[in-house]
């Protein structure tokens, strides 16, 4: 149990199956969401890959459990960004790996509000890196690949600790909040080399 961040692969993305978005699967979120784009003048987003066989460290899926508590990191943002950027990043229920102007509310249930909020990967990987700049987040130490866990293990009971003690630096004053840092810097990351929708399940 808990709340996962996790890619999402072509079929699921546009053929639907369980899931909230008023119980039409993820399918009626991929119309509603192309519908919007048409209306704004912007071409639907139908290039979704499709899932790939999961082999460990391929870097070709992710899925990352948000375990730690988030009031570090709340009061990071709250201290690093203005508040529209604030709920920017922390509002979306859907990453998708293109820019948005603004971010497109739809009138669906997500999994774990009552509507669904889209923003564009760019957008968020821009405050992902300015907070990662802020706290001095070594990224070149931190898992890439995040297909099985490799970043909640990485600082859950992997080597965030040691490498904080030979890296020192405001980063690893709080290793919960460095921890959602890395997320959503590297769920950017992945949507824009995928091409991957990101959603919570």
């Amino acid at each position: 149990m808990g709340i996962y961040l996790v890619s999402v692969g072509a079929q699921e993305w546009l053929d639907g199956g369980e899931g909230d978005e008023d119980e039409g699967g993820k399918g009626t979120l991929a119309a509603a969401l192309d519908e919007e784009l048409r209306r704004r003048g912007l071409a639907p987003y139908e290039s979704v890959p499709e899932a790939a066989a999961f082999v460990r460290g391929s870097g070709l899926s992710f899925e990352e459990k948000l375990v730690p508590a988030m009031d570090g990191f709340d009061t990071l943002c709250r201290e690093q960004l203005s508040p529209e950027e604030r709920e920017l990043l922390l509002g979306w229920s859907v990453l998708v790996p293109f820019s948005l102007d603004e971010e497109i509310r739809l009138p669906l249930a997500s999994a774990y509000t009552d509507e669904t909020v889209v923003a564009g990967a760019p957008e968020v990987l821009a405050l992902a890196q300015r907070l990662a700049a802020a706290i001095g987040l070594p990224a070149h130490r931190i898992p890439e690949a995040c297909d099985n866990l490799d970043l909640t293990m990485w600082f859950l009971d992997g080597p965030a600790k040691d490498v904080a003690a030979a890296h020192p630096g405001p980063w690893g004053e709080d290793l919960d909040a460095a921890f959602y840092v890395a997320l959503y810097l590297r769920a950017a990351q992945h949507s824009l080399r995928r091409g991957c929708p990101m959603t919570y399940c």
